[in-house]
């Protein structure tokens, strides 16, 4: 038999799972999710495994028949391997739901050439992660397959599904790069973008510095076209250039909202817009000064500069001109080019575009850079909305070739598993070991293709750690999603997470006297970054926060002044570290919620191509906790947005925030909606993006809308930077 031979009208699995979905005397049949995983293992994965006499004979056949690399595995005697795997076997990994286990044999599990049989199991995959990782080293392997089998971490998809695999994509995510105000940085670019979405991941690019459409172009009787014509050309690029039909290119343009085109770079994004404009594929986001709430608020005139005059005034790209701080002075020079419109009229704009479409992502620009500890600007995001390191532009001759190397980025991603996290036996030597885990993967990191890409990989080691089921988290200990303990455990458990990716960074740099680029320029260096922990207490105040933190160690203004003088002496590896990205399907198969939001149904139904409905049960549901499952979409989402503050606080980077609502918005829900229609409006949504502003939260990625016809808008996932 082989996965070829599956008649799926025989098998009993997917009738037992849908069986979830009908309550029997009002009760849901969580059992029958249990017997829908053992005729899964039962009736598709054992026939269906290849089976080998050894473990060498396995990695053997895997090796000559180029399914794995032989490097990594050269790098341990067969003797470790197999310790490695008995530990593994000891560990007695079961999954526990039957979406985890198709996903991973549907997603994450080699498969022979010809998608005949299983080569690996969840113990293979980890055990390869754990050597390939490990890099010859047998400690630091063996506690990566601790932290890996335990689920307390998880790699990114791409790093997770291509460790050891001789035929592989990429291990980073995705990747963010800026145009300048020239023709030739233009070209350069759109062809870093096919080189990119090539070779995997999404591509983040910054169109701010682009001149306007109208605007005068140096030796041409004739006008620019603008960033319309740029973003067709981007959208067409990653189109063509798709991994030979693996998945759709996925790309992502940023564009400052004082920008003169923004409302064509809107418009290119809605329904009925005109062929020739319309972007279908593109992710748009926008980077947004504080100067434009400020002009929101007071209902004002709002003035957009044209980048070549800035630029040409300011002798710097206009990404990096600080317009909260200037464009008193902006608006009144005559060598500025700049036409005015209604602040309020573009903020309307905007929420009607996320209402049709679930665009555009939002970048709080200013709050993002106010408590960047790094020497630079941060000017835009990738496809998450989740990265946010500073960039450097390049500078680029008509040989297409770089008279300024700049910095651009490429994303190192993981994830803690937040239930399992809380149950490690030492929190600070797990978050050590993913540190180090991520590190390889930054090392090895070498995409020559795009120079920017590699030369800012280079300098600044980056990672993004960050966590996935934190409702599941608060569920299972019954406490409710937006409490106050629930902000309080979420503050408190980031608060550590930074706490011991300091103390990880900081002991690679010393192990290895080697800082990130430009280190002795940072809030690190000159010790003013730690000001927040020596000056604020962020232990645990309340009881129950304090019992969930039981046992766990908690560092105290003494120890993070210790850090501080062992930061500002030996330096830190990594110039970032990190970032929570939104989760995709890898949250399944660690059994857990995505992310920091809340769930979406207690019984999920996800529609699987050429199966139908497969149904999850929320992680821990019962009795007793289905009072705390309450939907994202009849949840008010300034809980949402309070807990991603307290989270923020602590995180260097930025984080994936969903926004969910409801076309007919739940009576109650919203305070400002009483005595006015129930329906969702432009308003709404004004109002929640100002109390991120207001909240500190730097980044809002899409905008998810149930409608009264039970569909979604805005439900795209992003699974070339999701976990």
């Amino acid at each position: 038999m082989s996965l070829k031979d599956i008649d799926i009208s025989k098998v009993t699995y997917f009738d037992l799972n849908n069986e979830i979905n009908i309550p029997v005397n009002g009760q849901i049949q969580l059992g029958k999710d249990e017997e829908a995983l053992e005729a899964f293992l039962n009736e598709n994965v054992k026939p269906n495994t290849k089976q080998f006499s050894s473990i060498k004979e396995r990695i053997n056949y895997l090796i000559q028949n180029n399914y794995y690399e032989e490097e990594f595995i050269s790098k341990y005697s067969f003797e470790f391997i197999e310790k490695l795997y008995d530990y593994l076997k000891k560990e007695d990994f079961h999954f526990k739901t039957f979406m985890a286990a198709y996903k991973f044999y549907a997603q994450y599990a080699l498969k022979t050439d010809d998608n005949a049989y299983y080569l690996e199991n969840f113990i293979d995959r980890v055990a390869t992660n754990a050597l390939y990782f490990g890099d010859g080293d047998e400690k630091l392997a063996l506690e990566l397959a601790d932290e890996l089998i335990h689920q307390r971490y998880q790699p990114a998809t791409p790093s997770f599904l291509n460790a050891g695999r001789k035929r592989r994509g990429e291990l980073v995510s995705c990747f963010l790069i800026q145009m300048t105000d020239d023709m030739n940085s233009i070209g350069r670019n759109i062809n870093s973008a096919l080189q990119l979405s090539r070779i995997g991941g999404g591509v983040g690019i910054n169109l701010s510095n682009l001149r306007g459409a109208g605007a005068p172009i140096k030796g041409i009787h004739g006008a620019a076209s603008g960033v319309v014509p740029v973003m067709k050309l981007l959208e067409d690029s990653f189109t063509y250039s798709n991994q030979l039909g693996q998945r759709q290119g996925a790309g992502a343009v940023y564009l400052n909202v004082f920008h003169p085109d923004i409302e064509a770079f809107l418009s290119a994004k809605k329904e009925n817009a005109d062929e020739k404009i319309r972007v279908k594929t593109l992710s748009l986001g926008l980077v947004v000064p504080d100067k434009y709430y400020e002009l929101v608020a007071k209902n004002e005139d709002m003035y957009l500069f044209d980048p070549w005059g800035v630029e040409r005034v300011y002798h710097k790209p206009f990404s990096y001109v600080d317009i909260t701080k200037e464009y008193d002075n902006m608006v009144a020079n005559p060598n500025i080019p700049k036409k005015v419109i209604k602040a309020r009229d573009l903020e309307e704009q905007i929420s009607k575009l996320q209402q049709e479409s679930g665009y555009p992502y939002v970048i709080n620009i200013d709050t993002a850079n106010r408590v960047n500890p790094i020497s630079g600007k941060i000017v835009m995001s990738n496809l998450c909305s989740e990265i946010l390191q500073v960039q450097r532009a390049s500078v680029i001759n008509n040989r297409q070739e770089y008279e300024v190397l700049g910095t651009d980025i490429s994303c190192n991603l993981g994830s803690t598993n937040i239930v399992n996290l809380m149950a490690s036996p030492n929190f600070g030597k797990s978050v050590e070991v993913m540190t180090r885990a991520l590190t390889f993967v930054t090392d090895k990191s070498d995409i020559d293709v795009v120079p920017s890409i590699q030369h800012g990989n280079r300098l600044a080691h980056t990672i993004g750690l960050g966590a996935m089921g934190l409702h599941a988290y608060l569920a299972k200990n019954q406490i409710e999603y937006g409490s106050p303990e629930a902000l309080e455990f979420t503050s408190v458990y980031f608060m550590l997470l930074n706490y011991w990716t300091l103390v990880a960074s900081n002991k690679i740099a010393k192990e290895r006297k080697v800082t990130f680029d430009n280190f002795e320029n940072s809030k690190y260096a000159d010790g003013r970054y730690f000001d927040t922990y020596l000056n604020q207490e962020f232990a645990p105040k309340n009881a129950r926060v304090k019992e969930l933190f039981d046992g766990i160690f908690i560092p105290t203004k003494s120890d993070w002044t210790s850090l501080k003088e062992n930061v500002m002496k030996y330096g830190l590896y990594h110039q970032n570290r990190l970032a929570v990205a939104p989760n995709g399907s890898i949250s399944y198969i660690n059994d857990t919620t995505a992310s920091l939001h809340p769930i979406i149904n207690r019984i999920e139904e996800r529609q699987e191509r050429k199966i139908g409905k497969i149904y999850y049960p929320a992680p821990y549901l019962s009795n007793e906790t289905l009072p705390y499952y309450k939907s994202a979409y009849d949840t008010d989402m300034r809980k949402v947005i309070d807990t991603y503050a307290a989270a923020q606080q602590h995180v260097d980077q930025g984080m994936s925030l969903t926004l969910f609502m409801r076309s007919t918005i739940p009576a109650g829900l919203y305070e400002w909606k009483n005595g006015r229609t129930d329906k969702m409006t432009t308003r709404d949504l004004s109002i929640l993006r100002n109390y991120a502003h207001y909240k500190g939260v730097k980044s809002i990625y899409y905008v998810r809308t149930f409608t009264d016809d039970a569909s979604e808008v805005g439900a795209n996932e992003c699974e070339s930077c999701s976990i």
